[in-house]
């Protein structure tokens, strides 16, 4: 009987999806946690999966231990390592992903809005732009600002002036600039964290400690410069002196 051509290829495809959800750093980790297994049922594997707290990371592992046994089951860990490490250097589209903050779905593959806050911010090498509507505590993400300041980012503040948000960031040094919506009826209510103009992260979260930990929040991280940059570029017009929209605080 013909095996379904789908399921023939189906490893090398959950090891392209992981590569693409994971950071360098994490897909790694993931590498040497195979290459110490002996087989899909080593009890390192399992425990390793059973730690992973990112929403829909241990499900994604588990469907991949799966193929691993179904389809190459002598295949050893190291060279399953050596697969993963292979897909991880081809260069890829990146897609968008998923970020929620709030209840985790143990089968749909998200991340965690305070952790995908804090990756863009450090992804920045020469510009990060943030816009927020409110702003609150949310002291982890004030300080990798501030570290991103002393790396020589140009760092831009869009912030409501009637929420009072920029009191959240009066500690950033002076380089910080920070912006209010200039005499309108209506107020900036968008919330954009944008590094350079290869990243960004959009979606229903404001800069507070509540949006990132306890509300229920959906957003989008962006990893295609092709979308990032017509972004970018709308919030640099909104802040060109010509546009009159933006005024430094």
């Amino acid at each position: 009987m013909a095996r379904n051509a789908s399921s023939e290829h189906r490893l090398p495809q959950l090891l392209g999806a992981l590569c693409e959800r994971l950071p360098e750093d994490r897909i790694a980790a993931v590498e040497h946690i195979f290459e110490m297994a002996t087989g899909p049922d080593d009890v390192l594997v399992s425990r390793f999966i059973a730690d992973q707290s990112a929403a829909g990371l241990a499900h994604q592992l588990t469907e991949i231990i799966h193929a691993w046994r179904a389809e190459a089951p002598g295949l050893t860990g190291a060279g399953l390592a050596l697969a993963l490490a292979t897909a991880r250097s081809s260069p890829r589209p990146k897609p968008a992903q998923v970020v929620i903050s709030g209840p985790l779905s143990a089968s749909v593959p998200a991340r965690l809005t305070s952790g995908v806050v804090i990756e863009v911010i450090r992804s920045a090498a020469t510009s990060l732009l943030i816009a927020s509507f409110a702003a609150y505590g949310a002291q982890d993400v004030v300080e990798e600002i501030g570290d991103a300041v002393d790396r020589g980012v140009q760092v831009d503040l869009l912030l409501e002036e009637s929420t009072q948000a920029s009191a959240a960031f009066r500690k950033l040094p002076k380089e910080v600039q920070v912006w209010h919506r200039e005499g309108a009826p209506g107020v900036l209510h968008a919330k954009l964290i944008a590094a350079d103009r290869h990243t960004a992260f959009l979606g229903s979260a404001n800069m507070t400690d509540r949006a990132f930990f306890e509300n229920i929040e959906l957003g989008v991280l962006l990893r295609d410069p092709r979308l990032v940059e017509p972004l970018v570029e709308h919030f640099h017009w909104l802040l060109a002196p010509g546009s009159g929209v933006m005024r430094r605080a």
